[in-house]
């Protein structure tokens, strides 16, 4: 699969996800459309969405509910489209949309294998791979980041790190859509900034790859840890996106 493939493939998932065509990822101008869950997107997906916005470097996308297409209309045609993500302008979007009752809700960068591939990084522990059938005790808190309780069903395939028999690291992948698996990955902190996150995500990453898959790794901007771990594993930014959903669910998150 070349790096070509992999980044058709994350188009089209993200088309699919929105309710538009794959092609205007790569339109000379900002694209809007109204707003359509497709039945084969990534499947932590919920509604109701107010509007998604999604950019992988040469414009943004937004699709929008009906309520809101003219503020979002507006946004785009406002600022340029790299400036779309970021403050002060989004205050500006976000004011007008908590006038119709609604409010920016995520926001978080995408992290796709670079073209130099993927690298085999050393660990200093025992690597095991897992399969789903593994991971039945290991749904706790420790383990957050690697495995969602919630969604187990779609958690199928690991890697773990091991000092003798105690797992230390643990870095996961869920089957969120049919070509596209998404890796996370949790270290105890005991062991933590020595090479455990890095060389389990790589080697999950060459096992995704292995199956026909494309691993894909999200993270906040301000994870820099995180955005540290994607780097050394051999991932580079792909695309970003930002939802807005009803006002009363994002206050109902900050409870």
């Amino acid at each position: 699969m070349t790096n070509r493939d992999i980044l058709e493939i994350a188009m089209r998932q993200s088309a699919e996800d929105i309710g538009c065509r794959r092609e205007a990822f790569q339109a000379d101008r900002n694209v809007v459309v109204p707003f359509q869950l497709g039945k084969n997107a990534r499947k932590y997906l919920r509604e109701p969405i107010t509007c998604t916005f999604v950019s992988y470097g040469n414009n943004v996308v937004a699709a929008s509910v009906g309520e809101t297409l003219d503020e979002v209309s507006g946004y785009l045609a406002k600022f340029k489209f790299y400036h779309c993500f970021e403050t002060p302008n989004l205050h500006w979007l976000n004011e007008r949309l908590v006038e119709k009752g609604h409010k920016i809700c995520f926001m978080a960068e995408y992290y796709l294998p670079s073209e130099n591939g993927i690298p085999s990084l050393p660990c200093a522990f025992e690597t095991r791979v897992l399969g789903q059938e593994d991971f039945g005790q290991l749904y706790l808190p420790e383990w957050s980041n690697a495995l969602c309780k919630d969604r187990r069903h779609l958690d199928v395939l690991g890697v773990g790190a091991y000092d003798g028999e105690k797992l230390v690291g643990l870095a996961t992948c869920s089957a969120d859509c049919e070509k596209m698996w998404q890796i996370g990955v949790d270290v105890l902190p005991d062991y933590r900034r020595r090479g455990i996150a890095s060389a389990l995500t790589s080697a999950l990453a060459r096992e995704i790859l292995n199956r026909g898959k494309v691993p894909f790794y999200c993270t906040a901007w301000s994870n820099i840890r995180s955005v540290r771990n994607a780097v050394k594993s051999g991932f580079v930014p792909a695309w970003v996106e930002m939802t807005a959903k009803p006002a009363a669910l994002v206050d109902e998150m900050n409870l």
